[in-house]
């Protein structure tokens, strides 16, 4: 199937946001001021995604038609097996868009290597042509990126590129029954993570540092690793679970493959959630009675390499 068109996804800038929020760009600064903000820093960020993005944009303009999609409007927007996708902007936004992406290939370009690590971004604005050339001559070469999914026992169901969280939507103590490797456990904690390959350089990473900090101060000669996952395996860790009488602690971390499940049982009247990839918006409620059992998804992303 040819391509007939390029879907550029790019999200807001900082700058953008705070004029939304604050009408025009002089009171924004004079709200990051006033609080002692270095509002230079914003308008620097912005200036520069700016002439990344309309050097892409005319770059693409010379090869496919292409139009550009703002991040909040993923949801509801249809891709189809004529698209390629660009991302341009921060490795969340990779996330954000190979949810919906519907197997269409992505090409995800970094328009500030100075500013984002660019895990998921191995495109710039100079090189990402060669890409778009091969997907369009249908030899191109890509990556599989497999997704967690959540699915509760109403039907809902939930996909997630990097992570999802289950617990508590507000910073009280998630309250629920965790079931995994035959064995069973009440739990309260500030709620899980479950992490694909593709997250845990992310929020599953920082869970890592914390812990491997806190450990150090005791053990001095403990040496820092990273979780590496293979492409059919997730990770859960249980956030600061606390023993009680009632709760127990003997379940803090796994690996899901296959049809290795977790199951996880609310005990929350109220303010349970799941949410996916950091979008709080993204979320399925979890209250009393909900079932959840998490595993691999069949939906796959596809990340053009170079």
């Amino acid at each position: 199937m040819s391509i007939e068109y390029a879907i550029i996804v790019k999200n807001k800038t900082r700058l953008e946001a705070l004029i939304e929020r604050f009408n025009t760009k002089a009171q924004a600064k004079f709200y990051i001021e006033s609080l002692g903000g270095n509002f230079d820093d914003y308008e620097l960020e912005h200036e520069i995604f700016q002439t990344s993005l309309n050097s892409l944009q005319t770059k693409l303009s010379g090869l496919v038609k292409n139009k550009t999609v703002e991040r909040v409007y993923l949801p509801s927007f249809i891709f189809s097996e004529k698209n390629l996708i660009v991302v341009i902007g921060q490795d969340g936004l990779v996330a954000n868009t190979a949810k919906y992406s519907k197997g269409c290939p992505i090409i995800a370009v970094n328009p500030d290597k100075e500013r984002y690590d660019g895990v998921l971004l191995p495109f710039d604005t100079f090189d990402f042509v060669g890409g778009v050339e091969k997907v369009l001559e249908n030899n191109y070469e890509s990556k599989t990126m497999r997704f967690a999914e959540a699915k509760l026992n109403d039907g809902q169901r939930l996909l997630a590129f990097n992570d999802l969280f289950i617990g508590a939507a507000s910073h009280i103590s998630a309250r629920y029954k965790i079931s995994f490797n035959q064995n069973t456990e009440e739990q309260s904690s500030s709620g899980l993570i479950i992490s694909t390959p593709a997250g845990s350089t992310g929020w599953l990473s920082s869970i890592f540092n914390m812990a491997y900090g806190v450990t150090g101060m005791f053990e001095k000669k403990l040496k820092p690793k990273r979780p590496k996952l293979k492409d059919n395996e997730l990770l859960f860790v249980v956030r600061e679970p606390f023993e009680s009488i009632r709760t127990q602690t003997g379940i803090t971390a796994g690996i899901i493959k296959n049809q290795n499940h977790l199951t996880i049982e609310s005990l929350m009247p109220i303010g349970g959630v799941v949410f996916s990839d950091g979008i709080e918006k993204d979320f399925l409620k979890f209250n009393s009675g909900a079932i959840a059992t998490i595993g691999i998804a069949e939906e796959t992303a596809k990340l053009v390499i170079k």
